[in-house]
């Protein structure tokens, strides 16, 4: 079989003789071959080059991104510091607070609790980045739980000081009326009209008659009204299992269910019921049982002349 021939015919432009050039397939197809092979290695190096620009530009900017991060991540640092030793500050101020309130401090290694820690397991020894990171994200768990403890116990701080603010308010602790005392608490005593020897329950303090009768503590009226060797006869429930009586008076102030305050007026000074002259006759109940009154009154707020 004859091997296949091409025929390549060059008609120049001007004068010059046509040129006849014969070739053969196999040589066109290696033409062809080199050809492809020349385009392809040409695409290869474009690419490679194109990808190369790329990947630098890429690693310049995520160079660039590191370094910002790493600027920021030492920014928070800075500032995590900074609340480290605000809350180190607050700890302290936070045992005064407790002492003032009543309450034990808090053990230093529930405090503590959580704060530090291994770096979460998983992150390349190469990456100081993200090392980095884990470790902030460390910091700032721990910070957010002693914050909430504080938290807590600023709380629990709030409670236990309103209570005491409470009681304290609902203590008696000043002397219901300006006068002298006439007659002090006493188990037994000789009564000045009936001229027996019976308990004293509380104390007489005589003023002049229509003087002001204040609430020595801040309480609720639970009874009010005439009561046989008493008179005009008043009581208050403070709370906390105190009660305060008030007898004699020439006049009550304020009805049952009233809710008065420390320094409110309540009374007037008289002589009704049993009395030999204008006087105050006092009572503290604690639980049910009579006390001293002048336990619960400041002693300058006392005359005995």
């Amino acid at each position: 079989m004859a091997k296949r021939r091409w025929t390549i015919v060059l008609v120049p432009h001007g004068a010059e003789p046509s040129k006849i050039i014969e070739v053969s397939h196999g040589v066109l197809r290696a033409i062809a071959a080199g050809g492809v092979t020349i385009a392809a290695c040409a695409l290869l190096v474009g690419y490679a080059t194109v990808s190369r620009k790329i990947d630098l530009s890429r690693t310049s900017q995520i160079e660039e991104e590191n370094l910002r991060l790493t600027r920021e991540l030492g920014d928070i640092h800075g500032r995590l510091g900074a609340l480290t030793d605000t809350l180190a500050r607050i700890s302290q101020r936070d045992v005064h607070i407790r002492m003032l309130a009543s309450l034990d401090p808090i053990d230093p290694q529930v405090l503590a609790a959580g704060i530090g820690g291994p770096v979460p397991a998983g992150i390349p020894a190469a990456s100081p980045l993200l090392r980095r990171t884990s470790e902030l994200r460390v910091d700032v768990n721990a910070l957010i739980r002693r914050a909430n403890l504080l938290a807590s116990s600023f709380d629990a701080a709030a409670d236990s000081l309103a209570s005491h603010r409470e009681r304290l308010a609902a203590t008696p602790s000043i002397m219901p009326t300006q006068g002298w005392l006439s007659s002090a608490f006493s188990s037994m005593r000789e009564h000045p009209i009936l001229h027996v020897a019976r308990p004293h329950e509380g104390i007489d303090v005589s003023a002049p008659m229509g003087s002001p009768i204040e609430a020595p503590a801040a309480g609720t009226v639970v009874s009010e009204g005439y009561e046989n060797g008493y008179g005009n006869t008043l009581v208050i429930n403070h709370g906390y299992g105190i009660e305060t009586r008030y007898a004699h008076a020439s006049r009550i102030l304020v009805k049952v269910g009233q809710h008065v305050h420390r320094g409110e007026r309540i009374a007037l000074v008289g002589n009704t019921g049993l009395a030999t002259g204008p006087h105050l006759h006092y009572e503290v109940h604690v639980n049910g049982r009579p006390v001293n009154p002048l336990r619960y009154v400041m002693p300058e707020s006392v005359v005995t002349d």
